[in-house]
């Protein structure tokens, strides 16, 4: 799976865990696992139906009031990664940034990383998210 891929399953599959419909009874159906080889379809699998947005900001500050550690998700794609439960080094920063179409320089972190958290905001609300418009 794509790490974008990942990204966008843990968030929509935690927003499911967090209200369950009866279509699937439950969370067994979120939790089922997507091919590696498939990152587009879990891209859409993990997408709310249309009409549903998922509001992303009460979803990972859920997941930030239950993690115990102090992040600053909004802000930093390290610290996003990192409530996700997914890999935040650099490689994979650089891997994430290829993904979504970074032109940069991916030696120049910073200005990666500004770009990289912005762009997946962008991507969230393109699969289905609802992100303020502070965030």
């Amino acid at each position: 799976m794509s790490i974008f891929g990942s990204i966008l399953s843990s968030i929509f599959h935690h927003a499911k865990a967090a209200t369950p419909d009866s279509t699937t009874g439950g969370t067994a159906a979120a939790s089922a696992a997507t091919p590696a080889s498939a990152p587009a379809e879990a891209a859409a699998s993990a997408t709310p139906p249309a009409g549903a947005p998922v509001n992303i900001d009460a979803v990972l500050s859920d997941m930030a009031a239950k993690n115990g550690q102090n992040l600053n998700w909004k802000e930093s794609i390290v610290d996003l990664l990192k409530l996700l439960g997914l890999d935040s080094s650099l490689d994979s920063r650089k891997k994430l940034a290829g993904e979504l179409g970074y032109t940069g320089d991916t030696n120049d972190s910073a200005t990666m990383n500004v770009w990289l958290i912005k762009e997946v905001r962008q991507k969230l609300v393109e699969n289905g998210g609802k992100v303020p418009a502070g965030l």
